[in-house]
């Protein structure tokens, strides 16, 4: 992940450039970064990027894009529109149509309407006025740098890659943008969207190539803090339950007897009481919230997330996994046989929030958000853009730019070097309380790792997702 790869049969040329319409001869704008409001439409490769930042978010003027395919071999001898009605949904048909009369929808560059015949060899491009969600503000700070590494500590809710409804705000990018416009970063560890803390950003193909190296031969291991419901139990607690994918195009995992091997290491750190005190008649267990010292033995997508949950104890703001209206009173604990939830309503569940609790409905990640477009947890602001119609949507929540789940460790198993970031705000003790704020080392940790019989390293880059 973060490398770059062979290329296949489906790699798509470069974008075609889609400009605004020329300035007027009386416009004596200067192109710069808005000031007061953006500016409706920005070149698609606009340097500087168009950033500006607005109620502690960093926002992305619109856009126009242009997407670029190959002719597949499944739509050769087939009408343009066709293919469009069949593979490309998120728009109504009526809207594709118009689209290939106009010229927003070309082949080989030229407008051919929506019944020209699809052949071996044709350059299908669709241009479309992008409106990226914002993010945090909240800057990428850097930890070390040489000539050859950047580590950084990446703030929550900032994808790394541009993919899906994000592009200019990405890791990627921003750095790209604070860098220079030839700077090219390579991550070397991956990080979902809403998880904070350490990341590796190589400036060159060997640096990367020597990082992964390190990770596939497991000479790396790490360290993450969450904030879980409830008072975590004393000393350490090893789970070693077995993960399964219920739903690759949801990106759901729960624990499941038959799932996937996966361990890991919990050991809390601090124990916050509930401000107003807890009910004497409430499980203590479920009241407050504790910080948690994390070590993924394995490297399961979701791991940490799902053993927490599975523990009785979730991240506090994890918008699936303590998500009461999906998995119930119990939240998904202690349930390896799926006997309280089965797999079935756990899914429809999560997939009807986005449609019928939108008030409810938090964060999404990378990988639902691209196949259930329509299930944002934003809600429609009913406004329109002015310059392509699209409904716009309201900014994101809190709680839909920040998971209490933040990467706080890396190091060489060998002591050759090892990188801590400071601890995330959300890990610190509230105000008039004390507490940690700082996390020593890691022998306790590696101490009950060892007592299984594998290493306490992070697996390849490829297998890894907390």
């Amino acid at each position: 992940m973060g490398l770059a790869g062979p290329a296949t049969s489906d790699a798509q040329p470069p974008p075609i450039l889609s400009l605004p319409p020329p300035k007027p001869a009386n416009d004596t704008s200067t192109g710069d970064a808005p000031s007061e409001s953006p500016p409706l439409t920005t070149a698609y490769e606009p340097w500087p990027r168009p950033y500006y930042i607005e109620d502690g978010l960093r926002r992305v003027a619109p856009y126009h894009f242009t997407y670029n395919t190959w002719c597949k071999q499944r739509w050769q001898g087939r009408s343009l529109i066709e293919v469009f009605a069949s593979e490309f949904r998120d728009k109504p048909l009526e809207y594709y149509k118009s689209a290939m009369v106009s010229g927003q929808v070309k082949v080989n560059d030229k407008i051919v309407g929506p019944d020209y015949i699809l052949k071996n060899g044709d350059l299908v491009s669709h241009t479309t006025h992008r409106h990226e969600p914002p993010i945090t503000a909240e800057p990428i700070r850097v930890i070390f740098e040489d000539d050859d590494m950047m580590v950084i500590n990446k703030p929550s809710g900032v994808p790394v890659h541009p993919a899906g409804r994000y592009s200019f705000n990405t890791v990627v990018e921003i750095l790209k943008s604070e860098r220079g416009r030839h700077f090219l970063p390579r991550p070397c560890n991956r990080l979902d969207r809403l998880t904070s803390g350490i990341m590796f950003i190589a400036k060159n193909p060997k640096a990367a190539g020597l990082l992964s190296q390190q990770i596939e031969a497991r000479r790396v291991r790490k360290e993450y803090l969450a904030r879980v419901v409830g008072r975590f139990p004393d000393g350490d607690v090893v789970c070693d339950q077995p993960i399964l994918s219920i739903s690759p195009k949801l990106g759901l995992n729960r624990v499941r007897a038959n799932g996937k091997h996966a361990k890991s290491v919990f050991k809390r750190l601090a124990y916050y009481p509930a401000k107003n005190g807890s009910d004497g008649n409430q499980d203590p267990s479920k009241t407050g919230y504790s910080i948690v010292r994390c070590l993924p033995v394995t490297g399961r997508t979701h791991q940490l997330r799902v053993h927490l949950q599975y523990l009785g104890h979730p991240i506090s703001n994890d918008p699936i996994y303590a998500n009461s209206k999906v998995w119930g009173f119990d939240l998904g604990s202690n349930d390896p046989d799926a006997l309280q939830n089965s797999d079935e309503d756990i899914i429809s569940r999560l997939s009807r929030m986005g449609k019928e609790d939108v008030a409810q409905a938090v964060a999404y990640y990378d990988e639902m958000v691209d196949g259930y477009e329509k299930q944002r947890a934003e809600k429609l602001s009913g406004e329109r853009c002015a310059v392509c119609d699209t409904p716009l949507y309201t900014d994101p929540g809190a709680q839909e730019l920040s998971l209490y789940l933040h990467s706080l460790r890396y190091e060489d198993i060998g002591g050759e070097w090892g990188y801590v970031s400071p601890m995330p705000s959300w890990a610190l003790p509230p105000d008039g309380l004390s507490g940690p704020t700082e996390v020593g080392g890691m022998e306790d940790l590696v101490g009950a790792a060892a007592a299984t019989s594998e290493p306490a390293v992070a697996e390849p880059v490829a297998a890894q997702s907390a």
